[in-house]
């Protein structure tokens, strides 16, 4: 039950959701990418991401001076249904 609390507190935010619901949309992208796409500030974009990859909502990887973040395909199925629904 701790785990489910820990993943709908991360997605009971419309910022979350947008980048939820953007990257459900276009697979991968930056923080860049993503900050612009949802009209939020590269920093607080970063937090949010900080936030979903520590509930492995979201993958993140390295590559050069760029991160990319991907929703994760593992996860729970409560949290599939709600991506589905976005």
């Amino acid at each position: 039950m701790k785990v489910i609390e820990k993943n709908l507190k991360a997605v009971a935010n419309r910022r979350r959701l947008a980048i939820i619901k953007y990257l459900k949309e276009n697979s991968e992208a930056t923080v860049g990418d993503i900050a612009d796409a949802i009209h939020l500030s590269f920093k607080a974009t970063s937090k949010h991401l900080g936030i979903l990859s520590a509930v492995d909502i979201v993958d993140k990887d390295q590559r050069g001076l760029q991160m990319y973040y991907q929703l994760n395909k593992v996860t729970d199925s409560i949290l599939r249904a709600l991506i589905s629904n976005l």
